[in-house]
């Protein structure tokens, strides 16, 4: 296997996942067949299919979401090879722009593509501003969108989050770029877009967020632990591999210290069954 700093095997997650148990955000990076596109942030140390595979087996999953980098901004050719490798094991959410065809959307939904991405931050390919366009255009196909933004946004959005019709998933725990209360206005309005039955929540990425940090992001376990409690069958879960704020193999996170934090969120094995398996599989539709 290619060399990488990227952590890929360890010990074993404390709590087995349940069966057909799915990561719903990976990204794959491959610098020596697809390059970084112009307005993206570049892209990170390779991240291949053969190393996500390692972790995968490491971690007991069995499907997995691929989703868009921002570095390849519209240009999916990555997600939709690592796709075509994972097969009916694997979905993808992609970036594209509101004037695509209807052929185009034909060709990757029978790929496996489900969804498009929405992000606000980071530079990413489709804006807030393009989201209505783009859920008008994928909505009849079927398709969801993954939202990010800064949550600390959550009430200037919430008018336009209102009007997306179909599903989406509000990704990184409301992606709080400095984590609120749960009794703060933010996280209160996100409940209730949860509680309108459109929305899902997306843990994935809590180091990217906590300020208190390593080793139990208790800010941001604090929201998770609410969400989940609120609304069980509502939420689902993401490794955020390759981890791309990440560049060596000493601030790499501890997969499995990861996960152990997720399912003791969930507190119990009824919740670890939605949150792994049922969630996901209606969403993405890992059943059909």
């Amino acid at each position: 296997m290619q060399q990488t700093f990227r952590i890929l095997n360890g010990n074993s997650p404390r709590i087995v996942l349940p069966k057909g148990a799915v990561d719903t955000h990976i990204h794959i990076f491959d610098s020596t067949k697809y390059s970084a596109q112009n307005g993206g942030p570049g892209i990170p140390a390779d991240a291949l299919v053969k190393h996500y595979e390692a972790v995968q087996k490491w971690l007991g999953i069995e499907n997995v979401v691929i989703i868009q980098g921002n570095g390849y901004q519209f240009d999916n050719r990555c997600v939709l090879e690592a796709l075509d490798h994972f097969g009916k094991k694997a979905r993808a959410i992609v970036a594209i722009k509101p004037n695509i065809s209807d052929a185009e959307i034909d060709v990757m939904s029978k790929l496996g593509v489900v969804g498009a991405r929405i992000i606000n931050i980071l530079k990413g390919a489709a804006g807030l501003d393009l989201l209505l366009d783009i859920n008008a255009r994928v909505e009849p196909f079927g398709w969801n969108l993954t939202v990010q933004f800064d949550g600390r946004e959550m009430l200037d959005h919430m008018p336009l989050l209102e009007q997306i019709q179909g599903d989406y998933v509000i990704d990184h725990t409301g992606k709080f770029l400095e984590p609120v209360s749960v009794d703060s206005p933010q996280f209160k309005a996100l409940l209730k877009l949860i509680d309108r039955g459109n929305c899902y929540v997306k843990l994935a990425g809590c180091y990217e967020t906590s300020i208190i940090g390593h080793p139990e992001y208790t800010d941001v376990a604090t929201l998770s632990k609410a969400l989940i409690n609120h609304a069980p069958d509502r939420i689902i879960w993401g490794t955020n591999w390759p981890h791309n704020s990440s560049n060596s193999a000493d601030n790499y996170p501890d997969e499995v210290h990861l996960l152990n934090l997720i399912s003791d969120w969930a507190v119990n094995d009824e919740n670890r069954q939605k949150i792994f398996v049922d969630n996901p599989y209606k969403l993405y539709g890992f059943n059909q």
